[in-house]
């Protein structure tokens, strides 16, 4: 998959790449939660485990 830039617009990007920005943005925030001690790094895991089997990214 070609990943677009991030100031692409969003119109403008295919549901494969609109579905793999979804993915780095809740990602990113699994990130942050972790980083700010408001989720354990068991919750992270799990939740990033659940997040790739939805989005297929296994």
């Amino acid at each position: 998959m070609d990943i677009q830039r991030k100031d692409t617009p969003w119109e403008q990007l295919s549901y494969n790449e609109k579905n793999h920005q979804l993915f780095l943005r809740q990602k990113k925030l699994l990130e942050t939660f972790l980083e700010r001690r408001a989720i354990s790094k068991e919750q992270y895991e799990k939740s990033l485990h659940d997040l790739c089997e939805k989005m297929g990214y296994r």
